[in-house]
């Protein structure tokens, strides 16, 4: 499994390349920005992920920033 909080900008396309390379069964990503992760997620599905599940986080009460935690697995 690979824990992954990115900055606001998201995974950067060289970085991803090798997430993606060690072909881990399981990976959970912890977003600050849902446009980066929308981004992130597509080129998941592309190299053979789906995300299974996914929740928002209000870790900063009283502003309008949330977290996306997104459990992604490996398709069979």
């Amino acid at each position: 499994m690979i824990v992954l909080d990115p900055p606001r900008m998201g995974i950067l396309p060289k970085a991803l390349t090798k997430i993606i390379a060690f072909g881990v069964k399981e990976i959970v990503y912890v977003s600050c920005n849902p446009k980066t992760l929308a981004d992130n997620l597509v080129q998941f599905k592309a190299a053979g992920y789906e995300a299974v599940k996914a929740i928002a986080v209000d870790q900063f009460p009283m502003t309008p920033h949330v977290e996306c935690v997104v459990r992604i697995q490996k398709k069979k």
